[in-house]
């Protein structure tokens, strides 16, 4: 059968960038090249699944179309097109042309007018037509040879529409009426308006009983109420919307079936082209085919285990993991159609033979099953093993708390063992829930996970998502197992076993090919993301293990009464704001906030209403306003002190773990791009310092009893130190050296007077000037945060960077290396790939700017904390000391400090702390409190 596939080029170009926005993939140039990954990726998937013999893909003119010489209107709602797609579309078609394929553009006329007529002229021929597009519009075009195939959830179930199914969308009787339907419900994505207030059903009523729209007008008065008025008073925009909505298959293109006929692809051109977009995968998924010559007419195909051959030989090392995860195409292999053997080991005999297996093995992966996700409050339901890919053992876990302690027990060995490398995926939860039977996850980690995150900062870093992108492979989903997260989700426990062993084995050996994969792609990263692997990120997993296990006492008794006294404060605020005013509203409404601001008492708004109509009462907006009107100063205060309580006087109590009496917050390692740790449950970067309300929430947080102190040691302005060690700013470098007052030297420079006449105001701003700059704020900024004029502000900069040339260099050259390279990276190696630096978008790539200027710095701190958290934890182990580290919170480390070691422990964590980056120009400096609660000792 002839087989005629045409491509709306545009709408599938729009669904491959729309589909990958919230994770755009990045070349190692920077480019975006989501949507020309995601459109081959279909077409290729096409010619895969459908074999057609004729191929062609149809775009939109450049300019507008004959509609819009009617109505100016149509399509006028339509954002921008993105800058992103206009420079995908020219590598689309070059590719397309490159397959030797047709690209159809006729003036005047819109992709679905030359589809529609190609099609059917096609016909004619005897040819059967399949209109590739996500338009659900172009059902009216459907007949017994044309049919719609539409791309379904991620570019994959494809969805293939004949007569039935385009009326069963609509609910009408015959697939013409699609565009009568469009002619009484209009449609919003081209701005076609028809009739005011009739909807989908209405239409749908409507043709069931008069069949098109030119009968119903004709019927009008027939119609009752509001329905009929609608009718009878814009009739002409129904016929109007109507003929928009109809396609025209009358265009001035002639179907030649000879052009269309799908011949083999220029297989050198295509090269050229994958090798500068980056395109591996694709490259080695296309050109092996016959269509492309096959494997033994171009260069060879790259052998290797567990992933895709490599085209590219001539890749440098370093580069931007360039393979683009395929998140348009579901992989091809499961659980179902792959051969493995996953073992149970249920019995003492067995448990046996498998203990002395794992003791052999140099490196072993293991994963843990359990009955909770908070690694503190779980017990182990199964544990798994694989130590060769496809292989697996599962040991079962009995509910029995003894029993089941026992049976952990017999594996203390290789669990404990020194030498024996752990594999996993987030070993940190493996490893805390250990704990909770009293063994250590000893020995070296490899960390799936944080490989990936040390690859790919910026992607997801989870289980199935490299499964899918890397191996080809759908794992098992929880979710098939005990059902969605809810109040009705299963327990793990209530598995059956050979469904838990096939899911808890196959992670296990998922987890061991991701070591096989990614651990290449790490040496080829050079030595220093090697380093950054093995000697801060995984031995740092089992720092946070024993922070997160220890917990942190909780003053429950103060924060309740704390949290009375907010009650009082915020009803105090609410009586003198409703008197400031003069009314009586919600002050918690911002809708009612803007109305009786910004219309009953006519305070001028500064700035335009939001989409909706109301005024906008965020932060921004009442800060602005608060100096000259001190109801605005009051109502940001009393939004303070309600999410004070809310999210934490409130909430913390709620924290606390029934078996340890203790918060257990979760550090998270694998976010943020920048190499900080974050936190959550709670989320303790995020309790308030700057006001004294804020502040006392740090009192709540105590030592385990009276024998231990908080102790906090806090990193003295480490970004501003590290800044002038990077810049080589000799002028920054002496007043560090010196010991002086970095905001008072740089105001008496910035202003010119002498440093003991140096007022507290300029002090402020000086302060202000050097912490913007490591977050690249310009003078607009600038001016809004020293409430300036902006000329004010440009000139504070540029007196800046004349005091400190040598920060102006560092950035300039910092940027300019980013261009070059895609990339920044710290100290010690850490690499953030900075995507838009190159962007002709002004404000996607000022952002991209700020970044390459600010992550070097904040990696490098946050480098810099994580190597002295993984000298502290070894020094304390080693003296078996009683105290330990309990948080980090951005460069603050706390500790319970047992009082009999609080002096040797300050001194060791002096030490560890201002020795943890050596050879700097500047000194580190570390400040120590110690007290009764953590606001106490900070």
């Amino acid at each position: 059968m002839k087989k005629l596939f045409l491509l709306d080029g545009h709408a599938l170009i729009y669904r491959a960038h729309f589909a990958f926005i919230s994770r755009p993939l990045f070349n190692s140039k920077g480019w975006n090249v989501s949507a020309v990954h995601g459109f081959v990726r279909m077409l290729w998937d096409t010619f895969l699944r459908e074999s057609p013999t004729h191929l062609a893909v149809v775009f939109d003119p450049p300019d507008g179309t004959f509609r819009h010489e009617r109505y100016e209107q149509y399509k006028a709602n339509r954002d921008k097109q993105p800058e992103d797609i206009s420079l995908a579309i020219p590598w689309v078609e070059k590719i397309v042309r490159a397959m030797n394929l047709p690209v159809v553009v006729v003036p005047n006329y819109e992709a679905d007018d030359v589809m529609g007529t190609l099609a059917r002229q096609a016909t004619q021929h005897g040819f059967q037509v399949y209109l590739f597009t996500p338009d659900k519009d172009m059902g009216q075009l459907v007949t017994d040879r044309i049919f719609l195939y539409k791309p379904g959830n991620k570019g994959s179930e494809v969805e293939i529409w004949g007569p039935v199914e385009v009326c069963e969308r609509w609910n009408i009787q015959r697939v013409e009426q699609v565009v009568d339907m469009l002619g009484l419900m209009g449609d919003t994505v081209d701005n076609i308006p028809g009739l005011p207030g009739v909807g989908e059903k209405t239409a749908a009523r409507l043709l069931a009983e008069y069949s098109t729209v030119e009968k119903v007008l004709e019927n009008a008065g027939r119609l009752t109420g509001k329905l009929r008025d609608i009718v009878q008073q814009h009739g002409e925009q129904a016929l109007l919307s109507k003929w928009l909505a109809t396609i025209d298959t009358q265009a001035p293109v002639t179907f030649d079936e000879k052009a269309f006929e799908v011949e083999p692809f220029d297989r050198e051109a295509l090269l050229e082209i994958f090798k500068e977009l980056e395109f591996r995968s694709l490259a080695n998924d296309i050109l092996k085919h016959p269509l492309a010559g096959g494997p033994s007419t171009g260069p060879k195909l790259k052998e290797t285990t567990g992933r895709q051959g490599d085209l590219f030989e001539e890749s440098p090392t370093g580069e931007a993991p360039a393979d683009p995860p395929q998140e348009i195409r579901h992989a091809s292999k499961n659980i179902h159609n792959t051969p493995h053997q996953y073992r149970v080991a249920d019995t003492p005999e067995r448990r046996a033979e498998l203990l002395q297996r794992l003791l052999t093995r140099p490196s072993v992966s293991y994963d843990s099953e359990t009955t909770a996700i908070e690694p503190t409050q779980a017990d182990l339901v199964g544990l798994a093993f694989a130590f060769k890919p496809h292989e697996a053992w599962y040991v079962p876990i009995p509910a029995d708390r003894a029993e089941a302690q026992a049976l952990v027990e017999e594996f203390r060995p290789f669990f404990e063992h020194e030498s024996i490398e752990k594999i996993g995926q987030n070993l940190k939860y493996d490893a805390i829930v250990l704990k909770n039977y009293g063994i250590e996850l000893r020995g070296p980690y490899w960390d799936t996970m944080l490989a990936h995150y040390l690859l790919e900062p910026e992607l997801r870093h989870n289980l199935n998502y490299m499964a899918e992108t890397y191996l080809d492979y759908s794992p098992i989903k929880i979710e098939e197992l005990i059902g969605k997260k809810g109040a009705n989700q299963g327990n793990m426990r209530d598995v059956p076993l050979e469904q838990i062993k096939e899911y808890a084995a196959e992670d296990a050996d998922l987890a061991l090919q991701l070591k096989n994969y990614l651990e290449p792609k790490l040496e080829s990263g050079g030595p220093n993301l090697v380093r950054l692997f093995h000697q801060v990120e995984c031995p740092l997993v089992k720092v946070l293990a024993d922070l997160e296990f220890a917990g942190v006492r909780i003053d429950t008794t103060f924060l309740r009464e704390y949290s009375k006294e907010l009650v009082s404060a915020i009803q105090a605020l609410e009586e003198k704001i409703l008197k400031e005013t003069g009314y009586t509203f919600n002050v918690s409404s911002p809708r009612q906030v803007g109305e009786v601001l910004f219309e009953r008492l006519k305070i001028p708004y500064p700035g335009k209403k939001m989409k909706s109509g109301q005024y906008s009462t965020d932060e921004e907006v009442l800060s602005s306003l608060a100096a000259e009107y001190p109801v605005c100063a009051d109502i940001l205060q009393h939004r303070a002190l309600q999410k004070l309580r809310s999210t934490y006087v409130d909430a913390l109590p709620a924290l606390v773990n029934p078996r340890t009496g203790r918060v257990h917050s979760s550090f998270n390692q694998a976010l943020a791009a920048t190499g900080r740790l974050s936190s959550q449950n709670p989320n303790l970067q995020n309790i308030p310092i700057r006001t004294p309300e804020g502040r006392r929430v740090r009192e709540a947080f105590i030592p385990r009893d009276d024998d231990y102190l908080i102790l906090s040691a806090d990193y003295s302005q480490i970004e501003l130190r590290l800044i002038a060690h990077m810049s080589h700013e000799e002028a920054m470098i002496e007043a560090f050296q010196k010991n002086q007052d970095i905001h008072q030297t740089t105001a008496a420079r910035v202003f010119g007077v002498p440093l003991e006449q140096v007022t507290p105001e300029q002090r402020r701003a000086a302060k202000t000037v050097n912490f913007s700059i490591i977050y690249g704020a310009g003078a607009v900024n600038l001016s809004h945060q020293l409430g300036i004029k902006r000329s004010e502000a440009k000139e504070l900069i540029d007196n800046y960077f004349a005091q400190y040339p040598g920060l102006k260099r560092y950035m300039e050259s910092t940027v300019d290396f980013a261009r070059k390279n895609g990339y920044v990276e710290t100290l010690m190696g850490r690499r953030r790939y900075l995507r838009d630096i190159n962007s002709r978008n002004n404000m996607n790539r000022s952002m991209a700017e700020r970044m390459a200027i600010n992550t070097p710095i904040q990696g490098t701190a946050a480098d810099l904390i994580k190597v002295a958290m993984i000298n502290i934890w070894k020094a304390v182990r080693a003296a078996n000391m009683r105290s330990h580290l309990i948080l980090q919170v951005h460069d603050e480390l706390v500790f319970e400090a047992h009082r009999e070691e609080l002096d040797a422990l300050k001194v060791l964590v002096h030490d560890k702390m201002t020795s943890a980056l050596p050879e700097l120009q500047v000194p580190i400096v570390v400040e120590m409190g110690t007290g009764k609660n953590w606001l106490e000792a900070h």
